[in-house]
């Protein structure tokens, strides 16, 4: 793993948040994590009032939004210990629906325990199995996982957007 490649996944991943949301249909925007619940701070850049409760959400700027993926989403993940492919669509996945879902649908995708904590069996598998078919299978089963939301109605023309451009550009990684 390179810098160029947190590099790359963290600009995008910015590019494609985009700037503040305060929609009040969205859980994610209040710091309950509940519509309704608790204040309406938003979402910018990827990061959640219901997530960030006491972060300055409206005020936040690309470089803390940055600060906090490596910290929360990247490491956690153990992206640098994936191929640039997979840690690329895995950490966009975790920004998007959360740490444990992009962990568990990527092992899902490799065949192994599916517990939600990447580990040596899934960076192993990672690195061992051919990456089309692997990512390939990840995007359809983000889809999938997707499409089992209360919001799905609303938001799925982002979000297939969304999933087809990572692709695109993990497609360009292997």
């Amino acid at each position: 793993m390179t810098a160029r490649v947190w590099e790359s996944a963290v600009n995008l991943s910015v590019k494609i948040e985009g700037g503040l949301s305060l929609d009040k249909d969205d859980k994610g925007n209040w710091t309950g994590g509940k519509k309704g619940v608790g204040e309406l701070k938003g979402t910018k850049y990827g990061i959640s009032a219901a997530e960030y409760p006491n972060e300055d959400i409206a005020n936040l700027t690309p470089e803390r939004a940055k600060e906090l993926y490596k910290r929360d989403y990247w490491d956690v993940n153990k992206c640098d210990y994936l191929p640039d492919w997979a840690s690329v669509a895995v950490f966009d996945f975790s920004i998007n629906s959360g740490v444990k879902p992009a962990a568990k649908v990527f092992q899902t995708s490799l065949g192994v325990k599916a517990d939600g904590i990447i580990g040596n069996q899934t960076i192993g598998a990672a690195n061992r199995i051919p990456p089309r078919k692997v990512l390939e299978d990840y995007m359809n089963l983000r889809i999938d996982y997707m499409q089992k939301s209360k919001m799905w109605w609303k938001y799925k023309n982002g979000w297939t957007n969304r999933v087809q451009r990572i692709k695109q550009y993990c497609e360009g990684l292997i």
